[in-house]
């Protein structure tokens, strides 16, 4: 099932701008490595699930401040690990290094890490200014990962300053608009819409205005972005391109899952919802997220009884016998 419907968000709009069939592609749409057919459609996607799925139980009950990091260290690593992967399908997207493909393949992951410095530095000045000196891991990350989507689409059509300045307003676009969707009460708890959407969109936007002509690769026609002499034209098709995908992959998603729901719900009941996924589903239970008193308070629904013995993770339950058994030999023998 999950590829039947990847096909039709994804494969769909892929092929109207990469595809030669594609009526975007035939009107000159740019994008060399998926800030709109892959980010843009998933952002856009995950907006219209988290707007359809609405909030967590609670999730607004005290303000609309986001959540703590379940494992900040996991959040941490995983952002290195796709940091990485960034530079090798930035990089492959000139499909080859004959002729001068491996001189724009080399420019391609200079101009990521360029992007992605810039999108850094603005989320540490960004969450030092508004934590008053102290930094938050959730804004750094979303930053960084928003700089990479929005330079993604032009990898190796800007210069170092350009890269500089797209991925530090990538990363501006996410800083707000991750708060103004939590204000609009959309939760989406790994802030994809604004990462993924919001950023993607300003990638396939960036395009039209910063891209040099590569020659002599044929990446966009034989034009230019705006501020670099080509006119209008190609600003328009990427602005055309991003209402597309981002159309398609919310209105896409949204009829999707009403028919899934009808079929069998997209959202877990409150009772389960409240004691995990984790637990109800995969009989994992975390020691350090409230699991014991959500399991008391839902006793008398008699659903819990299932869960019950279940032992929290990272917890040798052979040590308390151990330790029951020195208690016992302390209690009982004579101290010198």
């Amino acid at each position: 099932m999950f590829s039947f419907l990847n096909t039709i968000v994804y494969c769909v709009p892929a092929g109207w701008v990469w595809g030669s069939h594609g009526f975007l592609n035939k009107m000159g749409a740019v994008d060399i490595a998926g800030s709109g057919p892959v980010h843009l459609i998933g952002g856009s996607s995950a907006f219209a699930s988290a707007l359809m799925l609405g909030p967590r139980l609670g999730r607004y009950a005290n303000g609309n401040a986001p959540l703590p990091l379940g494992n900040p260290v996991n959040a941490v690593m995983g952002t290195f690990v796709l940091w990485w992967g960034w530079l090798a399908f930035n990089s492959g997207s000139t499909y080859g290094v004959s002729g001068a493909k491996w001189q724009y393949a080399a420019r391609a992951a200079v101009m990521t890490m360029m992007g992605s410095f810039g999108g850094g530095c603005f989320g540490l000045i960004f969450t030092m200014i508004k934590n008053k000196g102290k930094a938050d891991v959730m804004d750094l990350i979303n930053s960084i990962l928003g700089a990479l989507v929005s330079i993604t689409a032009g990898c190796f059509l800007y210069r170092a300053w350009e890269a500089l300045l797209i991925g530090a307003l990538g990363a501006a676009i996410v800083s707000c608009t991750a708060p103004l969707f939590d204000k609009l009460r959309v939760d989406d708890p790994v802030g994809a819409s604004s990462v993924h959407g919001a950023a993607g969109f300003w990638g396939v936007i960036a395009v039209g205005l910063f891209a040099d002509n590569p020659i002599p690769m044929e990446t966009t026609n034989g034009r230019s972005g705006l501020f670099k002499g080509g006119g209008w034209y190609l600003l328009g098709v990427q602005t055309l391109t991003g209402i597309c995908l981002m159309a398609w992959g919310a209105l896409v998603t949204m009829a999707l899952l009403w028919v899934i729901d009808k079929i069998m719900p997209i959202r877990m009941d409150p009772y389960e919802e409240l004691l995990g996924a984790d637990l109800t589903e995969h009989r994992i239970r975390h020691g350090q997220v409230g699991v014991s008193r959500a399991v008391s308070a839902l006793r008398s629904f008699q659903r819990s009884n299932s869960v019950e013995c279940v032992g929290n993770i990272g917890v040798n339950t052979g040590h308390s016998f151990v330790v029951d058994k020195l208690h016992e030999v302390r209690q009982y023998s004579v101290i010198p």
